[in-house]
């Protein structure tokens, strides 16, 4: 058997993990850098050298912490954030006053901006402006006014990362409908190489298996018989196609992942009705369909299908087991007809206004009961001698079948 095809973990955000493990350790340097230079104009310079020592330590020990989402967690961004406004706050501290008001950078300089963009690639942007907000006020403490120097520089690191939590955000999305797109493709060529196996060797035998016992007689025409309703049955499931299964996608730490959803919840949309009358052929049941799928809400979906085997079920019962039925679906613009016509005796003229008074209600509540509860209605023609015709007619308008299942 082929191995069936699997769609591949992506992650287009990962990259930016790799650029802002990077980004911290280099910052890191840079700040120590520029104290290195200006030591000797530090009045508090043992506050400085305590506070470096810690952020060296601090930034190589949490490379790991910023190797991907899943590791870089909200605790880990706090405490990354707080060394940062820790800093800011103490530079008035370890520098001198003329340089804090001409200026000067900071203590963590550039460096605050990667714990700034680390709330934005996990985040996303509104992460990123309360990340953003908390280092302008720690910038404004620290100055002691708003300069304009400091404004810029805050307004700057404050655009940037909001425009890259932005960026990670659709970059996100469009990883999503990716993989659908792509769990989909692998699910569409799964199914074409089931039909084909299907097609070159169950059908075979089972169309086979019909034909012989056909010739043979007796309990082997029984055999044949189940054999050729299976065949009629896996041919529409192979016409049709599988009834697709619904699929969300998630956030993980390496990419998005697709997953598979049993039952599509309630009132997400329409269903395709094709699905649901499917089962319903077989081989004295034709099933006649138009080749796009026939939207219908759920509830007006459902019913109709359970009207359509209560159809079938009177053709059994009166017609007898031999008697054929066609099942017809039409796809109008404002409402769906389904027709389900057999080869009977017919319906005796009378016979249901007296089997309605005789209270067996069948076609009164199982049929006519169900389309009209959905603004719809459902008509039988019948003559004696050529068989019975049962129409069933349900609106499109999706607020008109709301309504009326609402009321039931």
């Amino acid at each position: 058997m082929a191995e069936r095809e699997r769609v591949m973990r992506m992650s287009v955000e990962q990259p930016l993990w790799r650029a802002l493990t990077a980004y911290r350790v280099l910052t890191m340097l840079y700040a120590v850098g520029l104290f290195a230079t200006a030591y000797e104009e530090f009045v508090r310079p043992w506050v400085a050298v305590a506070y470096y020592a810690v952020l060296a330590v601090w930034t190589l020990a949490t490379l790991p912490r910023v190797a991907n989402a899943a590791r870089c967690t909200k605790r880990f961004l706090a405490a990354d954030l707080t060394v940062a406004l820790t800093g800011i706050l103490l530079t008035p501290v370890a520098d001198a006053h003329e340089r804090v008001q001409a200026g000067g950078p900071t203590l963590p300089s550039i460096w605050t901006a990667g714990a700034v963009l680390a709330f934005a690639v996990k985040g996303g942007w509104r992460w990123a402006a309360l990340a953003s907000s908390l280092v302008a006020a720690a910038n404004l403490v620290e100055r002691g006014s708003p300069a304009r120097d400091t404004v810029h520089n805050v307004i700057l690191v404050c655009i940037a990362s909001i425009a890259i939590g932005y960026v990670v955000e659709v970059a996100r999305a469009s990883e999503r409908t990716l993989a659908r797109a792509l769990e989909i493709e692998a699910a569409t060529r799964e199914r074409e190489r089931l039909a084909r196996d299907i097609h070159d060797s169950v059908l075979q035998v089972l169309a086979m298996v019909q034909r012989r016992g056909a010739v043979i007689g007796g309990e082997a025409a029984e055999l044949g018989r189940m054999a050729g309703e299976q065949e009629v049955a896996l041919r529409t499931l192979v016409s049709g196609g599988l009834v697709p299964v619904s699929r969300v996608s998630e956030d993980a730490a390496d990419g998005a992942v697709v997953r598979a959803v049993d039952e599509q919840p309630e009132g997400s949309g329409p269903v395709d009705l094709r699905a649901l009358l499917a089962p319903y052929a077989g081989a004295r049941v034709s099933l006649a369909e138009p080749g796009a799928p026939v939207p219908l809400v759920p509830v007006a979906a459902r019913e109709v299908a359970a009207a359509v085997g209560a159809a079938l079920d009177n053709v059994r019962k009166h017609a007898g087991e031999q008697a054929r039925a066609w099942i017809l679906v039409e796809d109008e613009p404002d409402e769906v007809i389904v027709t389900v016509r057999d080869d009977g005796p017919g319906i005796p003229e009378g016979r249901l206004a007296q089997a309605e008074g005789e209270g067996r209600l069948g076609v009164a509540l199982s049929i006519r009961g169900r389309l009209r509860d959905l603004g719809g209605s459902a008509e039988l023609i019948s003559v004696p001698g050529q068989g019975t015709e049962v129409e069933l007619k349900v609106p499109k308008d999706v607020t008109t079948v709301r309504g009326k299942a609402e009321q039931r």
